[in-house]
């Protein structure tokens, strides 16, 4: 499915700002005030080194980027579009393939993409999306991108070129990739009409797509600054030398010829007020009747958790970018007495950091939901304590089938719920340290955690600090 033409901002240190690309669709012309000499001369398949500068020095024009992304997202079906031969990701070249999809004789040539450029599906949309800014990452700032269309596609096959024996290979299996994108890229001075463009292909990684965009906005910066043009043309990018390289020139050289398929009846799509009266709803397509069965959105969800739990917005978003993490929390929620804010606490701390550590996704966790439930619930009634619930944790990351209650009393980790027995070592403990005593009662306010220390040390961390305070303070009051 050929995708929305979006923006990306632009994160190198020349431009400040970003626009929607304001361009036709590649292909079909160059945007008005733009110029190119169409010499071929410019371009090198070497990256040059490219002068930046950290500010504009006063008095010198600022550049602004402009860029429209093109993604190619490969819908997730059993079948291809318009052909019932099935989809499987890296089969055998043509090894799913129909007769249809092959242009046998007796059926009508399918040797070309089939597009609703013309007609698209929707037009003039747009995508708001959050993310995590600030050295911590933990500021969340909401963004919002224009589409310029959404159309569906098939394309009509794959080319591999085999440059040592000098010939071209077609696979109809169909251009197989969940995601592709190409980024039409241009840069201009604020206020000045918009730039010629380039067009950077089969960027099939989000890490390449930024790498692609920032040198070739850096490129265009560095080549009109020195007194050269850019030219209209489609370029690739080099993973391995980190820059773009020309393909072919775009002027002159596109012959896009559009016909009606007709194979294919025209697709009408309806909403409740003009659905035909009587009209079967397995044979139309009722807009409002799919957005009703829609699922959730992000955005929503995100929102109800924060209103819900309390929680902050930019953990709201990492629960919801971790793939599972969600479903883990709410389960943890449904069977533990503790409060969200300690449960969100555990999942994306303690929980992810191991996780993170051992690169494992959340389906593959030694710990389930329901034990992680029971420590908190051992944690929220104080049976333990805060750093025998990350021992107890640790243990169940190692031993699967035990239980937090069953790791509590085999390594004894409950905590001293004897006050008097506590009450006594509190008081030996004062007696030991006389010094210390003297620091508090003179308004140290370290002395009162050393001593705190000293009396967990002496019940083997198996005491709660809140109460060995309560009872130093009580003994210590005049």
């Amino acid at each position: 499915m050929a995708a929305p033409v979006v923006s990306r901002l632009c994160c190198g240190r020349r431009w400040a700002l970003a626009y929607i690309n304001r361009g036709s669709r590649p292909g079909t012309g160059t945007p008005t005030g733009s110029r190119s000499s169409g010499k071929r001369g410019q371009s090198s398949v070497v990256p040059q080194p490219l002068i930046t500068a950290e500010k504009p020095r006063k008095g010198e024009h600022e550049w602004a980027a402009v860029v429209g992304l093109e993604i190619h997202a490969q819908i997730a079906s059993n079948s291809k579009l318009f052909s019932g031969s099935q989809v499987h990701f890296a089969a055998p070249p043509n090894s799913l393939v129909s007769f249809f999809d092959a242009s046998l004789p007796g059926t009508l040539p399918a040797g070309y993409q089939i597009t609703q450029h013309r007609l698209p599906i929707a037009v003039n949309g747009s995508l708001a999306y959050s993310l995590c800014v600030g050295k911590k990452r933990s500021q969340l700032i909401s963004k919002t991108v224009r589409i310029k269309q959404i159309q569906l596609e098939q394309d009509s096959g794959k080319s591999l070129h085999d440059d040592q024996q000098s010939q071209t290979l077609i696979d109809l299996n169909r251009a197989e990739g969940q995601l592709r994108v190409d980024a039409n890229i241009s840069v201009h001075h604020p206020g000045e009409p918009l730039g010629v463009r380039t067009e950077v292909k089969n960027l099939n990684s989000a890490r390449f797509l930024a790498k692609a965009i920032d040198y070739e906005i850096q490129r265009q910066i560095s080549e009109l600054e020195n007194g050269g043009e850019i030219l209209n043309e489609t370029r690739s990018f080099d993973y391995k030398l980190g820059c773009t390289v020309p393909m072919r020139d775009k002027e002159g050289k596109q012959d896009y010829r559009f016909i009606p398929e007709p194979n294919l009846p025209p697709l009408l799509l309806y909403d409740s007020a003009s659905l035909p009266a009587g009209a079967d709803p397995q044979q139309v397509i009722d807009i409002d009747r799919i957005r009703e069965r829609l699922p959730e959105l992000p955005s929503v969800t995100r929102e109800k958790l924060v209103q819900q739990y309390g929680m902050l917005p930019e953990h709201s978003l990492t629960l919801l970018n971790e793939v599972g993490l969600l479903e883990f929390f709410q389960n943890v929620m449904k069977e533990t007495r503790a409060e969200p804010k300690k449960v969100t606490s555990w999942v994306l701390n303690t929980f992810l950091g191991f996780l993170k550590q051992q690169n494992l996704a959340v389906r593959e966790s030694p710990v389930t939901p329901s034990a992680l439930a029971e420590l908190l619930n051992l944690l929220d009634r104080k049976a333990i304590s805060s750093s025998a619930a990350k021992q107890v944790f640790e243990e169940l990351w190692r031993s699967k089938g035990k239980t937090p209650a069953q790791i509590v009393s085999e390594k004894k980790l409950g905590l001293m719920q004897d006050r008097e027995t506590l009450e006594q070592l509190c008081q030996a403990t004062m007696e030991e340290h006389a010094q210390v005593v003297m620091d508090m009662k003179k308004g140290n306010p370290r002395a009162i955690n050393k001593l705190i220390g000293l009396v967990r040390k002496a019940t083997l961390s198996r005491a709660d600090p809140t109460v060995i305070k309560e009872i130093l303070e009580k003994k210590l009051s005049p």
